[in-house]
Parts: structure tokens; C-alpha cells; sequence
């Protein structure tokens, strides 16, 4: 006897009101255990709720556009009492757009279920270094951050308050975006989270002076306006929904953020013939975790994070209070067929470079399936970009915010160095430490990259 039972959103990383892009199964269909139900499309991951047991779908809560948290019930499914279906199960059909009833809301999770991301995006340094970004919408943040505390009753009568979810409310003062100078694109005036970019972007582009006189922003010129096809041949190609809603953080990180970049070169010459001296060593072993550079870069930098606590440390929204950390998550930028992503690394200060490695490398692969999940990439204290597989000699990293730092390693080069003597050819690899102003000042920045690289130039040091 088979028994109704509700196919509910399992534990999504911490995300609200995450929109759904797609219905993956109708009513009637059977599914099996962990067959995806919806996909789930958030600013920084896409994800498929699968069905927590097998069965019949008798009942659709959602559709296409409609939101779901944690606990939100997908469908009703017609369980099987033995959780099983007989092999030949009915094949899936296509999804098919068809009303569904109102789905209800809850914030009742049930456990034993999983999420599966199929495409993550990238962080904000990160994870591109895409670094488009916003500078006239922080205009109502500056004003309220220095506003002395007082009752508004309009900002508490209910026809008073700007109609929208907790999720876009925290998204906005994120970005420190006045809500009550939205007009909402939904139903009755419900303001999403596309609203609060839009508004964004007309910052930019010098369309929303109330924003800018508001904080005493900048003034900026129209974004210009070009018709391209009178120059020559074109093609406009849209871009992706998770670029399109990186660039508010991005622009948030980079207009917010006071960066500065300290450039400094580590002597890497012993370290590469100890990393290749080990791979040499292992080669035999088919089951031996290949050591790069970026686990000895990780290791590197959490004795130096030890050393320098500052760096390790996250300021908040007021920009009064500081938090140090006492544990040591490291990202690190890694790249995918779907743009740059950077998965963390945790405890990295218990872990020696073989597990790191390890981890490493299990974490490359689930991003370039396309398998990270929102967990995978929660955490971390400081980030490291490296593109020293590709090239080049230094860059501007963009610090990913809540984190005050973040190091840049570019291509390493043998180049000659003066030794008192004579020029002794050295293996240099150029390092770009990019940091919170308001958090390090210049000779801590300078202080931290010499000791990283003084680090690197003799790796016993990090047992100290």
C-alpha cells in the first residue's frame, strides 16, 4: 500500500528564496531516489532538489519562477512501501509547462536527502577577477552608517515598508541600496533581487542621482552609448545569469573595499627541486597525490596568517569591529569550463601537504563536473588566485569580501640575482598581496609578503 508522502528541499547551504528555473519531472512520472525534481538557480550555485525516495509524482508545488528555502515542499510523491520500483521503471519525460497549485513555504527541514549543484559561480576576487564594479551604490550605506539611531515611523508602518523578502532585504543593505527608492517588478509591487541590481546599475551609469547625492557619492557620466555596427561587422552575445548577478558583489568589493596591492618576488628555487624531487619519488605509487605549488603557497600562507592575525580577520558591515579567527579556511581560485570558482580548504593549519593536496585536487575535479556545492565554497579566511599556470607578472586581485586579504601568484621565472659576488640564476616567484585599507596599513602588507616569502625560499621555517 502505497502512501502520500512530501518531496521537501533539503539543506541548501544556508541560501532563502532561491528561485526555481526549471521543473524537471510532471505529474505522473516515476522517479527514482535521488532523481532530480527542480533546478534551483542562486547567485552563486545551481542545484537540483532530488526526490528523497522513489515513487509516482502525484502533485506538483512549484513551477517555473516561484522561490524555495530549506524545507519547502517540491512535490507529493506516491511512495513506494519498500522504497523500491521495479527495474523497469517509467522513463522520465520532458518537462512540461502546466499550472501547478500554490506551493506553501516552510522552514521545517527533513534530513536524509542531498543536493547535487550542477554549475557553481565564482566568488568575487576571486574568483574572476572579473572586476566590473559598483561604485555608486553604496550611496545609501554611507548615509545610514553615519545617520544617528531615531524612530521613523514610516520606515515601520507596514503600507510604509518597501514590499520584499527577507533574502532581497539583506541583498540590498549588502550593497547599501535603499529599498524605499524601488518600485517592485512583481505583483503587488514586491521588489526582487533583479530590481535591486537594475537599480545598481543605473548608479553606474550616473541614472539614479537620489542614491548618489544620498551618500555624497560619485558624480558619473552616462555609461556612453554606442551603435558599434556603424565601425564594423558584430555580435552580441547575452551574458550568464550568474555573471550577471556577480556583478553587484563584485562591483560592491571593489567600490567598497579600499584595495591596495603589495608586490614583492619569493625565491622558489629550492622549493621547486624538493616538489619535484617528491613527485619523482612517488611516481611509482599510483595511488600518490601529485604535490603542486599552490599546496606548498596554501601552508606558506597559514603560518604567515599565524604570524600576522590581522589578515585572518573579517570587518563588519559599520566598518567599527573587527573578528580574528582562529581557524585557517583557505580558497583558492580554481578554473572551470563555467567561469572561475573558488572551493575552501578547511583546517588547513592541521593538515599536513599531502592531505591538502588531496583535497585539493578532489575539490578541482567536483568543480570542473560542476559538483560543488554551497558548502564547499562557505568559510573561507583568505583566498589565493594563482595563475601561474597561464602567465604573466603580477596583478590587482580583488579582496573578496568578508575577507580583508587576498594573494595574486603569477608565473615564476629564472632571473638573474646578485648574490654579493656575483648573479646567481634564481627561480622568482612574483607574489600580489591585495588587502582592506581601513584593516592593514602598507608596512603590515609589506611585513606579511616578506615573511611569505622568506617562507617559501626555505619551507623548514613553517615548522617554527
Amino acid at each position: 500500500m502505497a502512501e502520500l508522502k512530501e518531496a521537501r528541499v533539503p539543506d541548501i547551504g544556508g541560501y532563502d528564496d532561491v528561485p526555481v528555473i526549471e521543473v524537471l519531472v510532471a505529474v505522473g512520472d516515476t522517479v527514482k531516489a535521488d532523481q532530480g525534481l527542480v533546478t534551483l538557480e542562486s547567485d552563486k550555485a545551481t542545484m537540483e532538489v532530488p526526490a528523497p525516495f522513489a515513487g509516482v509524482v502525484r502533485e506538483l508545488k512549484v513551477k517555473v519562477g516561484d522561490t524555495l528555502s530549506e524545507g519547502g515542499v517540491v512535490a507529493m510523491i506516491e511512495a513506494e512501501t519498500d522504497a523500491q520500483l521495479p527495474a523497469a521503471a517509467k522513463p522520465q519525460e520532458p518537462p512540461r509547462a502546466e499550472p501547478e497549485a500554490p506551493r506553501e513555504r516552510t522552514r521545517t527541514a527533513e534530513t536524509g536527502t542531498r543536493v547535487e549543484p550542477t554549475m557553481v559561480e565564482s566568488r568575487p576576487d576571486n574568483i574572476a577577477q572579473a572586476s566590473i564594479e559598483k561604485s555608486a551604490v553604496l550611496a545609501g550605506a554611507a548615509a545610514s552608517a553615519q545617520a544617528a539611531p531615531r524612530f521613523d515611523a514610516d520606515a515601520v508602518l507596514p503600507g510604509k515598508v518597501p514590499y520584499a523578502s527577507p533574502a532581497v532585504r539583506l541583498f540590498a543593505r549588502e550593497l547599501g541600496v535603499d529599498l524605499s527608492q524601488l518600485q517592485g517588478s512583481e505583483k503587488g509591487g514586491r521588489i526582487t533581487r533583479e530590481d535591486v541590481q537594475r537599480f545598481v546599475k543605473g548608479a553606474l551609469a550616473g541614472g539614479v542621482p537620489r542614491a548618489a547625492a544620498a551618500g555624497g557619492g560619485l558624480s558619473l557620466l552616462p555609461w556612453p552609448k554606442v551603435d558599434f555596427s556603424k565601425f564594423g561587422t558584430t555580435e552580441t552575445r547575452e551574458l550568464t545569469r550568474i555573471q550577471k548577478l556577480s556583478g553587484a558583489n563584485l562591483a560592491r568589493n571593489w567600490a567598497m573595499i579600499p584595495h591596495v596591492t603589495q608586490h614583492d618576488d619569493a625565491d622558489i628555487t629550492e622549493l621547486e627541486a624538493l616538489r619535484v624531487s617528491l613527485n619523482k619519488e612517488s611516481e611509482k605509487n599510483k595511488d600518490a597525490v601529485k604535490l603542486t605549488m599552490l599546496a606548498f603557497l596554501i601552508k606558506a600562507s597559514v603560518a604567515a596568517l599565524q604570524k600576522f592575525p590581522t589578515f585572518n580577520s573579517s570587518l563588519d558591515a559599520s566598518g567599527e569591529q573587527l573578528t580574528l579567527k582562529h581557524y585557517f579556511h583557505i580558497g583558492f581560485a580554481a578554473d572551470t569550463p563555467n567561469g572561475l570558482v573558488v572551493p575552501v580548504v578547511r583546517d588547513c593549519d592541521r593538515k599536513g601537504l599531502v592531505q591538502i593536496a588531496r583535497e585539493m585536487g578532489e575539490l578541482a575535479a567536483k568543480a570542473r563536473e560542476g559538483k560543488l556545492g554551497p558548502a564547499d565554497m562557505q568559510g573561507g579566511c583568505f583566498s589565493i588566485s594563482s595563475l601561474g599556470g597561464i602567465g604573466g607578472t603580477s596583478f590587482t586581485p580583488i579582496v573578496n569580501a568578508p575577507e580583508v586579504a587576498i594573494l595574486g601568484v603569477s608565473k615564476s621565472a629564472m632571473k638573474p640575482v646578485w648574490d654579493g659576488k656575483q648573479f646567481v640564476p634564481r627561480l622568482l616567484l612574483p607574489l600580489s598581496l591585495s588587502y582592506d585599507h581601513r584593516v592593514i596599513d602598507g608596512a603590515a602588507a609589506a611585513r606579511f609578503t616578506a615573511y611569505l616569502a622568506q617562507l617559501l625560499g626555505d619551507m623548514r621555517r613553517v615548522l617554527l
